[in-house]
């Protein structure tokens, strides 16, 4: 079984297996570009799911977890192209949102659950 891996580690995973290749990473709109193409698949297959558009008998099986994925490793490849630290940049986000939407979103304990 596999360890839980940091944001760090995948980054570095990612930035080894990409450093294998003369071309390396793509520039920052090629990047945009390939980023919006997994996002369309993640869309289509959360429709095929979840949606009224099933899938035709002929189309490849595939997950939301295939397509989760595949967008984890461009946001990762985008970073890494930016010499983004990722864990940093969540850490700002969280902030921002643990601040600015603090009550914004009811609690659950208010509720009385």
């Amino acid at each position: 079984m596999d360890k839980e891996k940091t944001i760090q580690a995948m980054q570095s995973e990612v930035d080894q297996y990409i450093s294998q290749f003369k071309e390396g990473y793509f520039h920052p709109l090629s990047m945009l570009a390939r980023m919006t193409e997994e996002v369309g698949e993640l869309a289509r297959e959360v429709n095929h799911q979840y949606g009224e558009k099933k899938k035709k008998g002929e189309e490849a099986e595939n997950s939301i977890a295939n397509e989760l994925g595949d967008l984890m490793f461009i946001v990762i490849c985008f970073a890494n192209s930016l010499d983004i630290d990722l864990e940093e940049a969540f850490k700002q986000v969280m902030l921002k949102y643990q601040t600015r939407d603090q009550n914004r979103w009811t609690p659950i304990d208010e509720e009385g659950f």
